[in-house]
């Protein structure tokens, strides 16, 4: 696609990485198949062609309006569009640099800036925590829409206490602890039946994903940033294999650490670095299937013989922003678990992050048709990877709605624990 840049933008890296992007872009529109607010609202500007051309506008001089910022809003950011463009267009990373020009240019009314405010620093603060216990004590008298937004409270159960010579990383996350507090002990337990000691570096809080997909990038960078400096000593210590991630929103955000702190000469090196060490939790499945397989074996005979029935909704954030598909349902089925993907399953289910908030009724109706997929399956459980989906779907169904880990660790819970020598 050619482009010619307006002065204010061409010597700029955002203009330059832009226009970069835009130059792959061939106008074939395979990517509008796939992009769920096409599907919904039939509008060429709300599917990535058509946003793309509305970024391009603007980085070449055009005025921005606020119906330029509606269609970038209504935009999940799923990057189903990535995974079908034949050309490798990266709109993700182009839709966050139209995004930020159109915020700063575009006044947004103080209700909505209000709300986008509290999301970006509610979610993120040392208070959310005490909030959602508040909530969760008094959900019952809550509205339904709120209520819908915190879940039950949950018991965690014990984090390992076993000392490993193998030694990974986990980022505890900004709304997981509070919210399903039971994935990161879950995840704990899990790698600890296989010989794997997880740390948690507590100064580590965001990883900068709600803030820089809210348009404050500068604080979504400082965030990142604080928590390559929490994680460090150690990595430069050697002390830990891999940093593991069992939320896949935070997973594709620090990935790509590397790329966002780029051009930062006290970060980038460092940035790159934690994203060359980064895994999400399924690219282990392949080493813990096999592992349980020989400490386990009471436990993975247990589920070989009377595993529930899973339907696996694969988020958004790793099917296509981390570019895997296949692990959990395949290494699960070699476990002996029963996992199923609906029709659809590349469509995203509407969380979104924040989308759920800021576009209520998009994110309802994606819900709705996912649901139906899921439920068709018949399940006794819907298992997931990422907090945001979890917490969506459960509040639109009966099932119940978990991360796949907590399945796997209730089994090896439940079953008698006979390790083979270490």
């Amino acid at each position: 696609m050619q482009t010619q840049l307006a002065p204010e933008y061409a010597a700029t890296d955002a203009g330059r990485e832009a226009e970069a992007i835009l130059r792959k872009c061939v106008h074939c529109g395979f990517c509008t198949a796939t992009c769920p607010t096409d599907q919904l609202l039939g509008d060429e500007l709300d599917g990535p062609r058509g946003r793309i051309y509305l970024i391009k506008q603007v980085l070449e001089g055009a005025t921005p309006t606020r119906k330029t910022q509606l269609h970038l809003d209504r935009c999940l950011t799923c990057r189903n569009c990535e995974s079908t463009c034949p050309s490798g267009v990266q709109y993700g990373h182009l839709v966050d640099i139209g995004r930020q020009i159109v915020e700063d240019k575009v006044p947004r009314p103080a209700g909505e800036r209000l709300l986008r405010w509290t999301l970006k620093e509610g979610l993120t603060s040392a208070l959310f925590a005490p909030a959602m216990k508040l909530g969760q004590a008094v959900r019952g008298l809550l509205p339904e829409a709120l209520k819908a937004k915190v879940p039950a409270p949950q018991n965690a159960g014990a984090w390992p206490t076993q000392t490993h010579a193998r030694k990974v990383l986990m980022l505890a996350g900004c709304v997981q602890p509070a919210m399903q507090p039971n994935i990161n002990t879950a995840t704990a337990r899990v790698l600890d039946a296989c010989g794997i000691q997880t740390l948690i570096a507590p100064e580590a809080g965001c990883c900068g994903a709600v803030k820089f997909h809210l348009n404050d990038q500068a604080g979504g960078l400082a965030q990142m940033r604080a928590t390559i400096a929490a994680w460090w000593p150690h990595i430069a210590s050697g002390a830990v294999e891999a940093i593991v991630m069992n939320a896949s929103g935070c997973g594709v955000t620090v990935k790509e650490y590397g790329h966002h702190l780029q051009h930062d000469p006290a970060y980038a090196e460092r940035a790159a670095r934690v994203s060359a060490l980064t895994r999400d939790l399924s690219e282990l499945l392949p080493d813990i299937a096999r592992t349980l397989a020989e400490r386990r074996p009471n436990a993975v005979a247990a589920i070989r013989a009377a595993a529930p029935r899973l339907a696996y909704h694969p988020p958004c954030t790793l099917q296509h922003g981390q570019q895997l598909r296949g692990h959990v349902e395949t290494q699960l089925g070699a476990l002996g678990f029963r996992v199923e993907l609906p029709p659809e399953s590349h469509l995203c289910c509407g969380s979104a992050g924040t989308y759920s908030v800021l576009q209520a009724t998009l994110s309802q109706q994606l819900r709705e048709r996912k649901l139906a997929h899921l439920g068709a399956l018949k399940p006794d459980a819907i298992v997931s990877a990422n907090i945001g989906c979890i917490t969506h779907l459960q509040a639109g169904t009966d099932t119940p709605v978990r991360h796949w880990v907590e399945t796997l660790d209730d089994w090896l819970q439940a079953a008698p624990h006979r390790d083979a020598a270490r």
